[in-house]
């Protein structure tokens, strides 16, 4: 879940006086002493700011990314340990504060310039450039999938290296030899001509006053040692005891509760309500009016919820009372064709001349495809802790964003943003929800009120009306097959596009493209949900694609094959899924293989589902994944991840559906917002592929390609073609359950 686009730069006054903010003012240089009363403890050295050495020679890896299941917490600091040559039983993990030295520069490299090879002068300069506008957005985000593929890349990796550089020079001072004669391994500097030998401890003092490389020397995947392990992750043992802590956990003296109740339609104001409504509920202490809520505060959280469900809130009208799921739907398709007949539809991409392929066309198949509205549903209630002083704030939350988070509370109480302190705890799943702050200002202005903090907690009926939505989308297709049964002209026309990553592009050979949407713009929420935009148009597309291959009578696979002549990395992965799936071999009557492939966040991910229609029921036997990541950095973790991701993906591909009835959302929680349980979960086989690209992300590209390789599977095996999600709305051979 991340989004990341040039644009953003350009809005967000980095463009200053009409020029770019460039040059070597804003180069950052070791920013130690910016951060050092931050992070240092007793006893430590702090190197740079990724990085601090205590005189027990433990090295601490402060990492700037929420950990909420992916593993960052320990893949980040394994990146860096390798290119110190550090010992690994040494190494110890601080999540970074929110504050501006710890911005997210590294994510916006990555997604704004890619990979590129960056002369050594200039590094510090283009680091500074992005520093400087991440700083002014405030952003800190884990999302995106980038937090190992860029975060680990550009910032850990030459962290590492760096300071590995300045100890062996520090060394190599200390004893007045050459550096080419240092040897290093598991934080240990060995000069083996003289015999001896110390700890990185020994020299920290002397290699923090040094000026460390801008681009040092980054090892080989051959000479890694921790890179491409699966250690045990930091994060597991705390979570498996119960001494973990998520924001929901946080306890604080003399602390109050708050529940709420927000308008069912979005964008509806409260009513106000009077103070005395209270007067004879023991325990319940305060009615905070918001704009768009009523908040009680009282001694616990059931007494507040209690509270909250008795008064007799109300709200205004709004002028979306009327609206339903069809009509969005309606006012999508409305849009759509003005924007042809108009011509103003925004283009993605424009090879060829699909006019002149279809004149002459005599094979045209046109399809057209739609998902629903979805929540995150996280496993963990939104939440919030606030204390709210004359002198500033504290927040305790789990957040994809502090620094963001802190911007955002401190524009609503009037603070200066160093006056918000975030104390970031564990996520109960994230999936790009935990990135809008909806919750902490909320909690915020309810502590505001008060002199003691208050934890906020959104009951789940709350969490699925008032979530920020992956938003209900139409994809239409037409495309032209050739005499040889090649696609000759693909045109595909969607609304919306939030995600800079190429969610609606073609891995295939198809020379003659047009791939276009529109906006249209409704008063439902939208936030990013795990995979953004690929979440949908890997549905999209990958399901014309069987639709084509049935009309071009060829196999699912070779048809795909076929395209595919040009992109040998994308080939590979497909092979390599066929042959795990045993593809083409024979099945049992009534069930079904379906084959599916996506590239989103630099991953190739292949999947094949497997799956039996009995006379009522649909059941997922097996799904085999194969994903090209450049390289697994912690492969068990890599795994893990793709196996969540399908899972995910598979509960919304069979079940995930909000609507909207009278401008509100209908479903309220689990009893008609499903989720798949352990006991409908697919046996999951995951095969990864090694190349030489770069890194790619680990936490979303597996959710795109589950929804398609299900829904070929399902084709496979009835000859119902599902155009639209969810399945649990289709009847295959009679009303469709989900099989256990």
């Amino acid at each position: 879940m991340g989004k990341w686009t040039r644009r953003a730069f350009i809005t967000t006054g980095v463009l200053t006086g009409g020029a770019l903010v460039v040059g070597i003012a804003i180069r950052p240089g070791n920013r130690a002493g910016k951060v050092r009363d931050l992070i240092a403890g007793e006893g430590d050295t702090v190197l740079n700011i990724w990085l601090k050495v205590n005189t027990d020679n433990s090295i601490t890896v402060i990492v700037p990314h929420a950990e909420m299941g992916q593993g960052v917490h320990t893949t980040l600091p394994m990146m860096l340990a390798d290119e110190m040559d550090a010992d690994w039983k040494n190494i110890r993990m601080l999540e970074a504060p929110g504050n501006k030295e710890y911005a997210n520069y590294a994510m916006g490299k990555g997604f704004i310039m890619g990979p590129k090879d960056i002369p050594s002068m200039l590094i510090g300069t283009v680091d500074g450039f992005f520093l400087t506008a991440t700083k002014q957005i405030s952003l800190q985000m884990t999302g995106g999938s980038s937090s190992v593929r860029f975060t680990g890349m550009f910032a850990m990796r030459v962290a590492g290296a760096a300071a590995r550089a300045v100890l062996l020079e520090a060394a190599s001072e200390e004893w007045n030899v050459s550096t080419e004669e240092l040897m290093v391994k598991n934080s240990i500097i060995s000069h083996p001509p003289s015999n001896r030998t110390a700890p990185f401890a020994s020299f920290v003092d002397k290699a923090a006053s040094l000026s460390q490389p801008a681009k040092p020397r980054l090892k080989t995947s051959e000479e890694f040692t921790i890179m491409g392990t699966s250690p045990p992750r930091f994060d597991i043992p705390s979570k498996v005891d119960g001494t973990a802590n998520f924001g929901i956990d946080v306890s604080l003296p003399n602390m109050k509760y708050a529940a709420i109740k927000a308008s069912p339609v979005f964008g509806a104001k409260a009513k106000p309500l009077e103070a005395s409504a209270i007067k004879d509920m023991p325990g319940v202490h305060k009615i905070v009016n918001l704009e768009g809520a009523i908040a009680v505060i009282a001694d616990g959280y059931w007494l507040a919820k209690k509270a909250i469900n008795e008064l007799p809130v109300e709200f205004n009208k709004s002028d979306h009372d009327a609206v339903g799921l069809n009509d969005i739907y309606d006012q999508y398709l409305r849009d759509m064709n003005t924007a042809i007949n108009e011509g103003n539809e925004e283009k993605d991409v424009k090879k060829g001349s699909i006019k002149d392929i279809f004149k002459e066309a005599t094979n045209v198949i046109e399809a057209e495809y739609r998902v629903p509205y979805l929540a995150h549903a996280t496993m963990e209630p939104m939440n919030c802790t606030a204390l709210v002083k004359e002198d500033g704030c504290e927040i305790w939350v789990g957040s994809q964003n502090p620094l963001g988070f802190a911007n955002s509370v401190a524009e609503v109480l009037d603070l200066d943003q160093e006056k918000v302190v975030v104390h970031n705890q564990y996520l109960g799943g994230g999936f790009g929800r935990r990135s809008v702050p909806d919750v902490a200002i909320q909690a915020a202005l309810i502590a505001k009120e008060v002199d003691y903090p208050v934890k906020l907690i959104w009951s789940r009926e709350d969490d699925i009306r008032q979530d920020h939505y992956r938003e209900a989308n139409i994809s239409r297709f037409k495309a032209s097959l050739n005499d040889s049964g090649q696609i000759s002209a693909w045109n595909n026309q969607f609304v919306f596009k939030h995600d800079p990553e190429e969610a609606p592009h073609i891995p295939y050979g198809v020379e003659n493209q047009y791939i276009h949407y529109t906006n249209s713009e409704t008063h439902v929420p939208w936030g990013y949900w795990r995979s953004v935009d690929s979440s949908m148009h890997a549905f999209f597309t990958e399901s014309f694609m069987d639709e084509l291959a049935f009309r071009a009578n060829k196999d699912p696979y070779q048809f795909r094959r076929e395209h595919l002549t040009n992109a040998p990395r994308f080939l590979k992965v497909l092979d390599l899924a066929a042959e795990k799936a045993n593809w083409g071999e024979a099945l049992p009557a009534n069930w079904g293989r379906g084959i599916s492939l996506h590239q989103s966040f630099g991953t190739i991910v292949a999947q094949v589902a497997e799956i039996e229609i009995v006379e009522d029921a649909l059941k997922v036997h097996r799904v085999v994944c194969v994903a090209d990541p450049g390289f697994a950095f912690h492969p068990d973790g890599f795994t893990a991840q793709m196996e969540s991701g399908i899972v995910f993906g598979l509960t919304a591909a069979l079940y995930g559906e909000i609507t909207i009835e009278n401008g509100a959302v209908k479903q309220s929680n689990f009893h008609d917002y499903q989720m798949v349980r352990m006991h409908e979960s697919p046996k999951i086989e995951t095969h990864i592929v090694t190349s030489d690209n770069w890194p790619g992300g680990a936490g979303e590209p597996s959710t795109p390609g589950i929804a398609p390789a299900l829904a070929n599977a399902i084709f496979n095996a009835s000859g119902i073609r599902i155009r639209e999600l969810p399945v649990k709305n289709h009847e295959f051979k009679a009303n469709a359950r989900i099989l256990g």
